[in-house]
């Protein structure tokens, strides 16, 4: 039996653990050999003091030679990418290939090199320069940054590889990475192959650091310390909002990820026009990946007729005869049951699956569940409950006025899409529709699934409160989520030579954008 050592301060070493656990393999529900620790706050204290001594280093480091551990770091990923999607294939279940090998990896390694070109570009920072006042003012990195990874994205939401960590990186903070308990090995290689680059390029040794798990009072403790910049955390509502809870108490910015149903309303038009190949494409949405996507769409809003009665039938035909895939874990399974408990404790019946197994290891059923409009309505909130998984509730209004109030009950998501006729037919209904669910999502989508999510500097992954914890933020696309872990600096009438590289007279490099006396400009102040 092996008890994995932890990073701190550029040194693997045992931790002060407080006791250890172990990954299963979703797929065959059994253990791995392999122990992890639990870490003693001990830990904690030390990981946060060598990232507070790195941060010192890091506040004025230049952009190329965060810009360069970055690169290297995507370098490093892809020379281990066998032993990754191995690894990650056994302790999640998720395919080999596509999923990981075509998918997940080279978009991990695309959004550090897009992270590495913003560090050494710079206009992240938002260089703002008045010249008649006498003051200037850009986004500066804020500290040494927690970032919590969730389990359903391994390589492109973790701890120590994925778009919080990249942001935080970038923008010049430390990061002090918090394992998911359900892939701790694919996030120990992500580690080591982190701490090659960071040697490789040149970092302080407090630039990164591991944990595997802590308590939970040591997690809230964490975000909290004065030392801590900020957090970023993807994960379940319920440990989320604790960890929020004791953030918020210390003032502390916490960016989290919580829950979304991600409403799809389809509308008459559209089901009349192309039922068919709707019916494949949600199917194709929901049950991909076993449904374990934030951006999963959950909930389905129609309006009652025979097309819809129809359509509906076709949907249970296809995920009854879809294959059941395998869950991440043993408590997604758990959770996944006890949603679908409460969802039809509140009045929903399932058409289709609502049990436990039909597939590999940890697995539930294709589930399709159903409401008419007003049962939804009397239990709103209940009727959101999250089934994350391979799940799907199908709630049918009675006419386009409960329709609009189903979507004026929602809470807030991460997307919401709205399928209408291309011929036209739902154009009048469309503004009314739209104009409901605009306020309830962060990305709005027309004719089109919600579950890819490109890294494009115009994306929003988030949205208002559970989707996220703020909704001026998003945790994909380069620049903006640099912003997350940045403070506005400004200098009053500060000396030229004293100013950051950013704010002088000279442009440093040519290309940054700097906005001086209103005007967006590459050029330098004249």
């Amino acid at each position: 039996m092996t008890i994995q050592p932890i990073l701190i301060d550029g040194r693997w070493r045992p931790a002060d653990a407080e006791d250890t656990f172990q990954a299963e393999n979703p797929a065959t529900c059994q253990p791995f050999p392999d122990r992890y620790p639990v870490s003693r706050w001990s830990d904690c204290e030390a990981a946060l003091a060598a990232a507070e001594a790195a941060f010192r280093e890091m506040r004025t480091m230049s952009g190329d030679r965060i810009a360069s551990f970055l690169e290297t770091f995507a370098t490093e990923i892809e020379q281990r990418s066998e032993a990754l999607v191995q690894m990650a294939h056994q302790e999640t279940g998720l395919p080999e290939s596509p999923r990981l090998a075509n998918v997940e990896l080279p978009r991990t390694t695309n959004q550090l090199r897009q992270a590495a070109v913003a560090a050494a570009e710079g206009s992240w920072a938002m260089p703002t320069i008045d010249t008649s006042a006498g003051i200037r003012a850009c986004f500066e990195p804020l500290g040494p940054v927690c970032v919590f990874g969730p389990n359903n994205f391994p390589f492109a939401f973790g701890s120590i590889s994925g778009g919080d960590f990249a942001a935080a990186i970038a923008a010049g903070n430390p990061v002090i990475a918090k394992a998911n308990p359900s892939h701790p090995g694919t996030t120990l290689l992500f580690a080591q192959a982190a701490d090659q680059a960071r040697k490789a390029s040149g970092l302080p040794s407090g630039t990164l650091a591991l944990l595997y798990r802590t308590s939970h009072a040591d997690g809230q403790r964490l975000v909290a310390d004065p030392r801590t910049g900020a957090t970023g955390y993807t994960g379940s509502r319920t440990a989320g909002l604790k960890l929020k809870a004791a953030a918020d108490a210390a003032g502390k910015p916490i960016y989290l990820e919580l829950s979304s149903v991600n409403p799809v309303v389809i509308l008459p038009g559209a089901i009349r026009e192309r039922a068919d190949s709707l019916a494949d494409e949600f199917t194709t949405s929901c049950l991909m990946g076993a449904g374990q996507f934030c951006t999963n769409p959950g909930l389905v809003a129609m309006l009652a007729g025979e097309a819809t009665e129809a359509f509906i039938r076709s949907l249970c035909d296809r995920f009854a005869a879809a294959p059941v895939g395998t869950l991440l874990s043993r408590g997604v399974q758990s959770g996944l049951s006890a949603s679908i408990r409460t969802l039809t404790e509140a009045g929903a019946r399932v058409l289709v699956g609502g049990s436990e197994g039909g597939g590999s290891g940890y697995s539930f059923g294709n589930t399709l569940l159903r409401v008419d409009g007003q049962p939804f309505l009397d239990a709103a909130a209940t009727m959101q409950t999250e089934a994350f998984g391979n799940a799907s509730l199908l709630v049918v209004a009675e006419d386009l006025d409960q329709l609009c109030h189903v979507l004026d009950c929602l809470e807030g998501n991460l997307t919401g899409c709205i399928y209408s006729d291309t011929a036209g037919s739902d154009d009048a209904v469309y503004p009314r529709v739209a104009a409901a669910l605009r306020p309830r999502v962060g990305r709005l989508l027309n004719d089109k699934m919600p579950t890819g999510v490109a890294v494009s500097p115009a994306m929003n992954h988030g949205g208002p409160y559970p989707a996220t914890g703020h909704p001026g933020f998003t945790a994909v696309g380069i620049p903006a989520s640099l912003r997350r872990f940045a403070m506005l600096a400004s200098y009053d009438n500060v000396r030229p030579d004293r100013l950051p590289a950013c704010l002088q007279d000279r442009n440093p490099n040519g290309t940054m954008w700097r906005c001086i006396d209103g005007c967006w400009t590459q050029h330098d102040v004249s």
